[in-house]
């Protein structure tokens, strides 16, 4: 049999909470930092698609990305890391691997042949980048000392008209520290005051005319935006009417301060009262080949309209507006008043206004924005929040370029994920969609959405049914419109779909809908202080006629997407761990964290009441990791657990009775799982070996019939089958039909292995998924796609990591 191949169907991966965690290059590809991965996005998609690859290599969190060209880009993590990548043909590799700092790494800029890395060690460091053919070398240059206070942003740029470099420096002292360079080291220059907190982002725009001045702009935590206009200082002279400029500047400067001063006499009511706005002129000097040459900062302009602090702040592709993100969950593009201009003001100041707010109103919505960047050369303006999803705004075909008051953006869609470690997944009955559960308490669906320019459809977040207020562990489908799932609490809970879901899947050809799904309620929502999910039959009338058309963005998925609760079931004396449904989904199975025999009991339950069937299942003596109903008609229940034993329980009339046990594996079983026919299952245990078992022909024993090991602990495996269930007379087809199992190991690889039904004993490896493709860290569930095409098969796989996938295997059938 030749080696199967596999591609990538979708991917779900939500972005770091940094605000330098993400970088857009000129060609609008998106490169932001997903835990330990760094995940690509090409948000100039025809079809819309998605993150189209994830590049494995830190080993800390990504704490920033930074475009160097549109082939080359810089990232850096927690652990102080610094990694270069560089694009040769349609491969990203690493070009150089620095270990720059040995605590966290917060800022990072690339500005000509110079790397600046910021870090919670109180220190910058410049380095020194030459490209080579292959590899990049990065030599130190440079160590900037804080003194004690942590760096949140830098920006760096040409001083005008000069090739002296100016960098700028905030963190937590509340100050902007400017440096400059003209041949040798960066020196100290001047501070600029007039935050009341932290500031985090900082952003230069370079002059677009000679006569224009370079523009800093500052943000803090205070809510506030400075500009501060960097020009020549002979020029402001020339320009200046009266003869004797600096005997008047002098004295200008000189009533300043004394102005400043008394204001800071009038006492607290003052200082409540307005912030603090200094006119300041600050004098820096640099060398430049015919002499000294001397420049000034001024504050220009105080921008106010965040109610919370400022994020991040990115000028436009043509510098004619800014952007800036806050934690009151909006994003604002600020522009000069072309109208407002006076007679006695300079050709350099003018009136900076609010020309477009995005987001939320009232920012009620937790953590807000936490960074932003335009994409699309400005078309495009985009934010990703707290919880790690993406929202973009696109400008409705407009003349100008960059921020006129009367042009009108549109919201689009974006990109979303799980942010944390994804727990649970599961297949609705036919295949249709995907429920995936995580730590960051979201239960997410996602769809495969049919697009008219392609013939392959793309796949998108369709439903957030449950935001919770526990970590979610497990989630099973008990029908088409139904799930449980359960969290970090003694309940299991079940969920129905209302009827804005039920639309959305038929209107987007998600799953082929006949007839009308009865009767439904709306959506639900949740009541203050409540955790349960509550149906609302009436919805407002707007929602009907805008939202079926298109996916639901992200700020919708967060809000009205939820699914109501309808069960809740009872019985665990302690917090749930797993949960599974039957294949006739007449039975629903949970299990829950437990140290003792006492507790570590399977609850089955009818899914027609939920009422007990039968007595729990005892045996185990810690906690039950999976639970697994045999096809095709849940004759057995398999268990495994922490004791490291597998136990099999088969129906009867008044419930489940106990008729095997084993106790081989020397570790942890992490899962179980069955194939398709339930003939055979497969235990995967933490004593890095995956057993397959088989009933005895001549006995009710069930043993093993062969081991498979491997290098790392196996934690999640699946079987699937190249011919699906078949009739008795056509048994004779069986005896060539393959089936092939996916074993998930702790290091995010998938390794699939092959057998042919007549030879369950023997299984041979075809295929080993590295992290490339696959994950970065422990697998926690794999499963088949039902399909009827029996060489194209979908897996979907989730992770610690924080991401989910769906894979495409392709497989060569004889």
């Amino acid at each position: 049999m030749s080696k199967p191949s596999v591609s990538t169907a979708y991917i779900s991966a939500s972005t770091n909470r940094f605000n330098h965690a993400a970088d857009a290059s000129i060609s609008s590809l998106i490169a932001y930092g997903s835990g330990k991965l760094i995940t690509l996005w090409n948000t100039q998609d025809p079809d819309g698609g998605g993150v189209f690859q994830t590049l494995p290599g830190h080993n800390g969190l990504v704490t920033c990305v930074r475009f160097v060209a549109s082939d080359a880009f810089a990232s850096a993590d927690d652990k102080g890391t610094v990694r270069h990548w560089r694009l040769f043909g349609t491969e990203w590799r690493p070009t150089a691997i620095v270990q720059a700092h040995q605590q966290a790494i917060f800022v990072l800029r690339e500005f000509d042949k110079f790397l600046l890395t910021g870090s919670s060690d109180s220190s910058i460091k410049i380095w020194e980048v030459r490209r080579g053919d292959v590899d990049d070398e990065v030599k130190e240059f440079q160590t900037i000392s804080l003194q004690g206070w942590y760096p949140l942003s830098i920006a760096i740029a040409f001083l005008p008209s000069s090739e002296a470099i100016i960098l700028a420096i905030s963190g937590t002292d509340r100050k902007v520290h400017i440096w400059t360079r003209s041949d040798g080291p960066f020196i100290r220059s001047v501070t600029l005051s007039g935050h009341e907190d932290w500031i985090r982002a900082l952003a230069f725009r370079t002059p677009s005319t000679p006569n224009d001045p370079l523009v800093l702009a500052s943000g803090s935590q205070d809510g506030t935006i400075r500009l501060w206009n960097v020009e020549s200082f002979v020029k402001m002279q020339v320009q200046s009417q009266t003869p004797d400029t600096k005997h008047s500047e002098d004295l200008s400067d000189d009533l300043l301060d004394a102005f400043e001063a008394s204001l800071g006499d009038l006492g607290a009511d003052a200082e409540e009262g307005g912030r603090q706005i200094s006119l300041k002129r600050h004098i820096l000097t640099v060398k430049s080949n015919s002499g000294t040459q001397q420049y000034s900062i001024t504050f220009d302009a105080l921008l106010i309209g965040h109610e919370a602090g400022i994020t991040s702040l990115s000028w436009s592709p043509s510098n004619a507006s800014l952007l800036s993100t806050s934690t009151d969950s909006s994003l604002i593009v600020w522009a000069p008043s072309s109208i407002v201009s006076t007679a006695y003001s300079s050709s350099t100041s003018s009136i900076w206004i609010n020309i477009q707010r995005f987001g939320d109103v009232g920012g009620q919505r937790l953590g807000g924005f936490t960074g932003g960047l335009w994409s699309n050369n400005g078309a495009e303006a985009m934010a990703w929040g707290w919880s790690g999803g993406w929202r973009r705004w696109r400008r409705i075909a407009s003349d100008s370029h960059g921020g006129t008051a009367g042009e009108e953006w549109e919201e689009v869609g974006a990109i979303s994920g799980h942010n944390g470690a994804v727990k649970g997944l599961d297949w609705s009955p036919k295949g249709d969609y995907l429920v995936s559960v995580g730590l960051d308490q979201t239960t997410r669906i996602h769809g495969a959405i049919a697009t008219s320019a392609s013939e392959q459809s793309i796949w998108h977040e369709l439903s957030r049914p449950q935001v919770h207020g526990y970590d979610l562990m497990g989630v099973a489908w008990l029908g088409p419109w139904t799930f449980a799932s359960v969290a970090d609490e003694k309940v299991a809970r079940v969920f129905e779909a209302p009827r804005n879901f039920v639309q959305e899947v038929r209107v987007l050809g998600v799953k082929d809908l006949a007839q009308s799904e009865g009767d439904r309620p709306e959506t639900a929502c949740v009541p203050p202080l409540g955790l349960s999910n509550k149906a609302v039959s009436d919805a407002p009338s707007e929602l009907d006629s805008s939202r079926p058309c298109r996916r639901p963005f992200e700020g919708e998925l967060a809000s009205i997407t939820l699914w109501p609760e309808i069960e809740k079931v009872f019985g665990h004396g302690y917090e749930s761990i797993t949960i599974s449904a039957s294949n006739s989904f007449d039975l629903l199975a949970t299990a829950c964290r437990a140290t003792s025999s006492q507790h570590a009991v399977i609850r089955v339950y009818t899914t027609a009441g939920y009422q007990p069937f039968g007595v729990p299942l005892e045996g185990h003596s810690l906690t039950v990791t999976r639970i697994a109903f045999s096809p095709p008609n849940d004759r057995y229940v398999l268990t495994v657990s922490r004791d490291r034993t597998w136990r099999l329980f088969e129906k009867e009339e008044k419930g489940y009775v106990p008729i095997a046990a084993d106790k081989s594996h020397g570790r942890i079983i992490w899962d179980c799982a069955w194939s398709c026919e339930g003939d055979l299952f497969a235990t995967a245990s933490r004593d890095k070996t995956v057993k397959i078992w088989k009933q005895h022909s001549d006995s009710a024993r069930w043993g093993a019939i062969t081991t498979m090991k491997f290098e790392e602990a196996a934690t999640a495996v699946a079987f699937c089958s190249a011919v699906s269930k078949t009739p008795l007379y056509l048994m004779w087809i069986t005896t060539l039909s393959r089936r092939w199992l996916a074993v998930g190991l702790e290091t995010g690889e998938i390794n699939i292995y092959s057998s042919l039904m007549s030879t369950p004993d023997q299984w041979t490896p075809v295929l080993i998924i590295n992290s490339n493709l696959a994950h970065v860290d422990q697998i926690n569930r794999l499963a088949w796609r039902a399909t009827d095409n029996p060489s194209r098969k979908q897996l979907a796989s989730c992770s610690d990591d924080g991401t989910l996938k769906v894979l495409i295997v392709q497989f060569k059938v004889d």
